[in-house]
């Protein structure tokens, strides 16, 4: 079983002067994909406080983290920034996949600079802030999430053998 953090960057929803609903909406994907939700963290928009939290969660054995919001354009979005700062190796396939399925939804997908990792056996990818976003994005690459832990976990043996 794979388990997830879950990391909400938001300096409206870490004050609590909005509701986080795109946390939760990863949640309701955790669920369905039969992973376990072990850690939720919401932190404002701060490249310490993301890549603190990253870290922190790394170090607790996290499989798999998900951020989402900070991926944009404005000046407060740096959670790529905080995530490459806290990475052993880029994936950068996630963020691909995301953008280019985006694109057939909306042109703003090319704004997105949502990036992926790899630190210590913790997969971290960065999805949108917004909740129909979070869905659609990881409807897009959940199929190589578990491959790609398995891969960081070192539990393939051959690949051509995987399905």
């Amino acid at each position: 079983m794979i388990n997830v953090g879950i990391i909400t960057v938001s300096d409206r929803s870490s004050a609590g002067k909005r509701e986080d609903l795109s946390g939760p909406e990863i949640e309701k994907w955790v669920s369905k994909m039969g992973y376990e939700t072990k850690q939720i963290s919401i932190v404002p928009d701060e490249i310490e406080n993301i890549s603190n939290t990253i870290i922190e969660m790394s170090e607790n054995k996290i499989d798999l983290i998900l951020t989402t919001g900070g991926t944009g354009c404005a000046p407060r979005d740096v959670t790529p920034e905080a995530t490459k700062k806290v990475i052993e190796k880029e994936v950068p396939g996630f963020g691909e996949v995301m953008r280019m399925e985006s694109l057939k939804i909306t042109p703003h997908a090319m704004l997105s600079r949502a990036t992926s990792g790899i630190r210590k056996n913790s997969l971290i990818i960065n999805l949108p802030g917004s909740p129909k976003a979070v869905k659609e994005n990881l409807e897009f690459i959940e199929k190589g999430i578990p491959h790609a832990v398995k891969l960081i976990m070192n539990k393939v043996i051959d690949c051509a053998l995987e399905e």
